[in-house]
């Protein structure tokens, strides 16, 4: 008779447990998958297609497990019932987000992951844009080098300075702009958002004086305590990784930068005549008040006459250093080489003028060497 009730209290355990797995299989496929994460703030993993090649390779379960984990039925709650766990368990490090002093969230960024044959690459990418166009290059260093003291003991991080040596040896003191001594003279102010792997205005001000400096150009008398706060309610990136309750950020800017451009033509279409969006600051992604976000390819015609121009290639920290380097010139192109097509040389050479221009390749270090390439 007892061996009876262990039977059935086992068929009924396994018929429950089968039950909720049934149950989560059909609310997956009845769930409509999304494209983008707005707490995530990136674009989740689309189902893969099935082919031999992919099959064979091993690529496509690779890709079906990123699709399963990204479209996961109510997948937000259960990142907020993990992080409640960590928690409790008094972790210093959720979801690759170290939990750090001063309520900082500080992105976690590990040496293995950036392999010499890596770095490699990427520096080899930066020689013909030196040769061929006397490049400038400013890679920013991300929060976890600039605040160290912040982290938690025995953080790992990856040593940007050590890095940023081999760059300005590859390319040359006159085209390397170090912004990482810059940056940790001002270490004591706060140069990024808490919530967001951003720098903000403040640390773009910064940037701006580095670049300013070594490019031998007028100095602009911009006054940091005359920043102007559009925002008191911005949770970015990091914040949406550990889902955990914080003081917002407070977004700011330049209002001498609200100067008018002529023109600000986004994708060669969409004409506007400000460097910033205001319709962003009322979504979650309140860092796209800069330049309206990302595009792949903006003009500027800043309405100066001074016959300069400045072909800027970048990834999102230049969004919020652009308003201040606009004066220096009279047109400036942006281009964002993760969402262009093409080839860059010929593209870059359509825009020369006859007199030349100036050529700044400007990105965090991790974004460089995760993203950098041609296409």
């Amino acid at each position: 008779m007892r061996m009876n009730r262990d039977k059935m209290h086992a068929f009924l355990t396994i018929g429950v447990i089968c039950g909720i797995l049934l149950a989560f299989t059909v609310a997956d496929f009845l769930n409509e998958d999304r494209l983008y994460s707005e707490k995530e703030k990136r674009v989740l993993a689309a189902k893969p297609e099935l082919s031999k090649e992919a099959l064979l390779d091993g690529s496509f379960m690779e890709d079906y497990e990123a699709y399963v984990t990204d479209q996961f039925v109510a997948r937000d709650k259960w990142i907020g019932m993990k992080t409640s766990v960590e928690l409790a368990m008094q972790k210093q490090e959720i979801n690759g987000v170290y939990l750090c002093d001063d309520d900082y969230f500080i992105e976690k960024h590990e040496e293995a992951d950036f392999a010499p044959e890596l770095v490699e690459e990427k520096l080899a990418l930066l020689e013909p844009l030196v040769e061929q166009w006397d490049a400038k290059v400013m890679l920013v260093p991300t929060a976890d080098n600039i605040m160290k003291n912040r982290l938690p003991d025995y953080a790992e991080y990856f040593d940007q300075s050590a890095f940023l040596e081999t760059v300005a040896e590859r390319v040359g003191e006159d085209n390397y702009i170090d912004v990482y001594s810059t940056l940790l003279e001002h270490r004591d102010e706060e140069l990024y958002y808490r919530t967001d792997h951003h720098w903000n205005s403040l640390g773009a001000y910064y940037g701006y004086k580095a670049w300013e400096e070594a490019m031998g150009y007028q100095e602009l008398n911009y006054n940091p305590d005359s920043m102007k706060t559009v925002s008191e309610d911005f949770l970015g990136t990091l914040y949406s990784k550990v889902n955990i309750e914080v003081k917002p950020d407070t977004i700011k800017y330049f209002p001498s930068t609200d100067i008018l451009p002529k023109t600000v033509i986004y994708d060669m279409s969409v004409r506007k005549d400000s460097y910033y969006e205001a319709k962003h600051l009322d979504t979650m992604n309140q860092y796209g008040f800069f330049l309206d976000d990302n595009h792949p390819f903006i003009e500027i015609d800043t309405g100066i006459s001074n016959g300069k121009t400045l072909f800027l290639i970048k990834d999102s920290y230049a969004n919020c250093m652009v308003p201040l380097m606009a004066p220096q010139y009279e047109k400036i192109y942006v281009i964002d080489l993760r969402y262009m097509n093409g080839q860059l040389f010929p593209f870059m050479e359509s825009y020369e003028p006859e007199e030349g221009m100036d050529v700044l390749v400007l990105y965090n270090c991790v974004h460089f060497l995760e993203e950098f390439k041609y296409w």
